[in-house]
C-alpha cells in the first residue's frame, strides 16, 4: 500500500463504520482466513464488523475460530441484505471484480459507499477506493497481515487473528512450497505462530480429517487421469455421475488437481468437475515454471488467476470440453516443451 491509501484507510477507519467483508463465492481457505482475520482485527479496533459470504465453504475449514458468524447469502438471505444495505464499507478480499461474487454482484454494483480491495490476483477491477493489489504476494491473508502493519496494529493480533491468517497463507502456498512463498512470508507466518497460531494442529484440522468417501472419490479421479506426454500435461475429469456415487461435498475434490505435477516431466495439470446444477464444466488449472494458466484460462475458459494456478468453466458438455481442450493444447505445444 502507498502513503496515500494508508492515510485514507486510516481517515475512514478514524469514525465508527457499519462494515461488511466479502469473500469470493465458493471461497477457500485463504478467502475465509483473510475474512476472520480481518473482521476480528477490526472489531478489536472497535468497528462493528460482519463477514458474508455469497455462498457455502468447505467442512475442513469450519473448524476456524469465529467461523460460525459468518453469514451465507444464499441461506441467510435477508440478515445478509440488512447488514449490506447498512454498511458504510465494504471490504473484498481475495478477489479483484464484483463478477466473482455470485449473487451479490448485482447488489454490490448498486451500493453507495467506501470499497477497499485487498487481493493478490492479476487485472483488477477499479470498483475500490482504496485498492491494495500485489500479484507477488503469498496469499491475500498476508497481505491481510501487512494492511494490519500499515494501521499500526500488530500487536491487536490475537490468538484467533494469528490462526485464520496463517490457515490462508498455508493453504494458498500449498504448504509454503508455491513460488510466491517468500523469506518474507516465513517471517509473517513465524510471527503468528508466536502470537499463538498452532501450526502443526491447523494443518491437521485442513489436512488430515477426509471422509471415506472423499478417498473413494480421489480414486476415481486419479483412474481417469489421462497423461499427454507430447505435451506435459495430464488432466482428470469427474462427471456429475461419479460425483454423486461418491457422496460428494463441497471441497472434497480440493487439491485433486497437483496431483498431476507430481508426476516426473508434467508441467501443466488440469481438473474438469461436472456441475450439473449450474450447467457447466468446473475446471481448474495448475502449472510449474514459466506457463502461464492464467492466460490460457482467460484466452479460453472464461477464468483467471495466478501464472501457476487459475480456474476457468465451460458451458458445453464433459466430452465436448475436453476436445476443445485438446484443441487448444496443440497452439501451446512449443510453450509445454521449453
Amino acid at each position: 500500500m502507498n502513503l496515500e491509501d494508508i492515510t485514507t484507510v486510516k481517515s475512514i477507519l478514524s469514525q465508527p463504520q457499519k462494515i461488511v467483508i466479502i469473500p469470493h463465492k465458493n471461497p477457500d481457505g485463504d478467502a475465509v482466513g483473510s475474512c476472520l482475520g480481518l473482521c476480528s482485527f477490526l472489531k478489536e479496533k472497535g468497528q462493528k464488523a460482519n463477514v458474508v459470504a455469497p455462498n457455502d465453504y468447505p467442512k475442513f475449514l469450519k473448524w476456524m475460530p469465529e467461523n460460525e458468524s459468518i453469514l451465507n447469502f444464499e441461506k441467510e438471505n435477508s440478515q445478509a441484505k440488512a447488514l449490506l444495505e447498512e454498511a458504510t464499507v465494504i471490504f473484498t478480499l481475495d478477489f479483484n471484480d464484483l463478477s466473482r461474487t455470485g449473487q451479490l454482484e448485482a447488489i454490490l454494483k448498486e451500493k453507495q459507499c467506501d470499497f477497499i480491495m485487498i487481493d493478490h490476483h492479476q487485472k483488477p477491477s477499479d470498483y475500490a477506493r482504496v485498492t491494495y493489489s500485489d500479484v507477488s504476494m503469498s496469499s491475500t491473508c498476508e497481505m491481510v497481515y501487512n494492511f494490519i502493519e500499515y494501521l499500526g496494529g500488530v500487536d491487536s493480533i490475537t490468538q484467533n487473528i494469528a490462526t485464520n491468517l496463517y490457515t490462508g497463507i498455508m493453504t494458498d502456498t500449498g504448504s509454503f512450497k508455491y513460488r510466491s512463498t517468500s523469506s518474507r512470508t516465513h517471517r509473517v507466518v513465524a510471527d503468528l505462530i508466536d502470537r499463538g497460531a498452532d501450526n502443526m494442529k491447523i494443518h491437521e484440522n485442513v489436512f488430515d480429517t477426509n471422509s471415506p468417501s472423499r478417498l473413494h472419490l480421489m480414486g476415481v479421479a486419479l483412474s481417469n487421469m489421462v497423461i499427454l506426454e507430447e505435451y506435459n500435461t495430464a488432466y482428470i475429469t469427474l462427471t456429475q455421475e461419479e460425483l454423486d456415487a461418491n457422496d460428494f461435498k463441497k471441497g472434497d475434490t480440493e487439491g485433486f488437481v497437483n496431483y498431476g505435477l507430481t508426476l516426473e516431466g508434467i508441467i501443466f495439470a488440469v481438473i474438469f468437475i461436472e456441475n450439473k446444477e449450474e450447467g457447466i464444466i468446473k475446471i481448474s488449472f495448475r502449472s510449474i515454471g514459466d506457463f502461464s494458466v492464467n492466460e490460457f484460462a482467460r484466452n479460453h475458459f472464461h477464468g483467471g488467476g495466478h501464472d501457476n494456478a487459475a480456474g476457468g468453466r465451460s458451458e458445453v458438455s464433459m466430452e465436448d470440453t475436453i476436445t476443445q481442450f485438446n484443441t487448444i493444447l496443440k497452439e501451446y505445444k512449443s510453450q509445454l516443451n521449453p
